[in-house]
C-alpha cells in the first residue's frame, strides 16, 4: 500500500542530485498535504489523507531529513492497521471506522560516498527508521518501528537530466499477531529541467508486501517543480497512479518547501 507523500519517499530526489554541487550547508522547511483512494487489497473503500511536514539538511556530502505526518483516514476496516508500507491485518469484514491524528514519525539519512562523474553516478548509501507513533487504537500505525537500509545512484546527464534509482530492504516491527514480514523497496526514475523554474519528475515505485499472500505496492508518479527562487524554494504538485491491488487507485499531492 502506498499512501506516503513525495516527501517521505524522497523523491525530492531531485534535491539528491542536483544537491551534489551544494557546497554551502541547507535548511529545507516543507508540508506536503495528499490524498490517497482505493480498497488497497480490502473489501473497503478506503480514503487517506496525509499531511507531511518535514526539515531536512544537507551540505555536499549529507542529506538529513525529519518527517512527522499527520493522518486522517475513513473506510478503514475494524481490526486493521495502516504500516509503513500497507495494512496489516487485513480482513473480509465490512465494519469500516474513521480516524485522525499523528502519524509514524520518520528520521532518514543519506551519505554521499562518491559524487559520480561522466557515465559513473553518485552512490548514495542511506538509513530511514519509522518511530512508531501512530495510534494503534485507532489502526493509525502498528506501534512498531521499522529499520531500512539501502543505496541511491543518481546520474546528471547534460544540464537537464537527472535519472535516479534507488534499492533499500526494510525490517519491519512486527506487532503481536501481525504475522508481517520483511520487504525489499525500490524506485527509478528521472527528473528534467525544462526551465530554470520549472521541473517535471517522472518514476516507478514498489515494494514486497508486508503481509503475506498479498500484492506490494506498485506505482507510477508524476511530479511538477515550480522554482520561485534559485535555492529551490517553490511549489510542488503530483499525480499517483496505482498498478496493483496493494496500492491506491490514485493518489494527488500540492505542497510547498523553503530553502535557506
Amino acid at each position: 500500500m502506498r499512501f506516503r507523500s513525495l516527501a517521505e519517499m524522497g523523491v525530492l530526489s531531485l534535491w539528491a542530485t542536483m544537491g551534489v554541487a551544494y557546497a554551502t550547508p541547507r535548511f529545507t522547511v516543507g508540508n506536503v498535504p495528499s490524498y490517497y483512494q482505493g480498497s488497497f487489497g480490502t473489501a473497503s473503500h478506503i480514503n487517506i489523507f496525509y499531511d507531511a511536514s518535514y526539515l531536512q539538511f544537507r551540505n555536499r556530502s549529507w542529506r538529513l531529513k525529519l518527517m512527522v505526518p499527520y493522518l486522517s483516514v475513513s473506510g478503514l476496516p475494524r481490526g486493521a492497521q495502516l504500516t509503513g508500507g500497507g495494512v496489516a491485518r487485513r480482513t473480509g469484514t465490512t465494519q469500516t471506522r474513521s480516524a485522525s491524528g499523528l502519524g509514524d514519525i520518520w528520521l532518514s539519512a543519506h551519505y554521499t560516498v562518491y559524487q559520480g562523474s561522466g557515465l559513473l553516478p553518485a552512490v548514495v548509501p542511506y538509513t530511514k527508521v519509522k518511530f512508531g507513533t501512530a495510534s494503534v487504537t485507532n489502526g493509525l500505525g502498528t506501534g512498531r518501528n521499522d529499520y531500512e537500509v539501502g543505496v541511491g545512484l543518481d546520474e546528471i546527464i547534460g544540464t537537464r537530466i537527472f535519472p535516479f534509482a534507488h534499492l533499500g530492504y526494510r525490517f519491519v516491527g512486527n506487532p503481536v499477531g501481525g504475522n508481517l514480514r520483511n520487504i525489499w523497496t525500490y524506485d527509478v526514475g528521472s527528473s528534467f529541467i525544462a526551465t530554470s523554474r520549472n521541473i517535471f519528475t517522472a518514476m516507478f515505485s514498489g515494494s514486497g508486501s508486508e503481509q503475506p499472500g498479498y500484492a506490494g505496492p506498485a506505482d507510477v508518479i508524476l511530479a511538477w517543480n515550480y522554482n520561485v527562487t534559485r535555492a529551490g524554494s517553490g511549489f510542488q504538485l503530483y499525480a499517483d497512479k496505482g498498478l496493483s491491488n496493494g496500492s491506491a487507485n490514485y493518489g494527488v499531492g500540492l505542497g510547498a518547501q523553503v530553502v535557506f
